[in-house]
């Protein structure tokens, strides 16, 4: 595991889990094993992460779009037995920040509001397969990169 020292102490390095992470999982899409190692990883509680109530509803409404209820049902089940991962609800000064970042880093909105919550809880990276990530003041790791 990978710590940051804070103060005397080292905490663990929490990362920001961008929805497209669980979306390649469930959609058995290319890079799904790297994906779901890394998510296997947090459920193991040997990486720390954070997920937004705002991907979950993202994948909520894609899953729902594909017709994918059941697989949807159990993704959302399973999020309560991940050790390693907190859902953070993002606030109206965090959805505020984040129309600010949308027109100055020239981000769509869902990548704003990662962004902006990376920033708020000071995370090491964003583990994401979106390059839109790249070249912010914090870095994005894809899974496969060991974050």
């Amino acid at each position: 595991m990978k710590y940051r020292k804070f103060g005397r102490r080292k905490c663990l390095l929490m990362y920001l889990i961008d929805s497209n992470i669980f979306l390649e999982v469930l959609l058995l899409q290319e890079r799904y094993e790297d994906c779901e190692n890394f998510l296997r990883l947090l459920a193991k509680g040997k990486k720390l992460g954070v997920v937004t109530d705002f991907s979950i509803h993202s994948i909520m409404i894609i899953m729902s779009n594909l017709d994918k209820l059941k697989e949807l049902k159990i993704f959302l089940s399973s999020l309560t037995a991940y050790k390693g991962l907190k859902i953070y609800r993002t606030t109206l000064t965090d959805e505020i920040k984040a129309v600010e970042i949308s027109a100055k880093q020239e981000l769509d909105m869902d990548d704003a509001i990662q962004y902006a919550t990376a920033l708020a809880l000071n995370v090491e990276a964003i583990v994401s397969l979106d390059k839109h990530f790249d070249n912010l003041n914090v870095p994005r790791k894809e899974p496969s990169k060991k974050p």
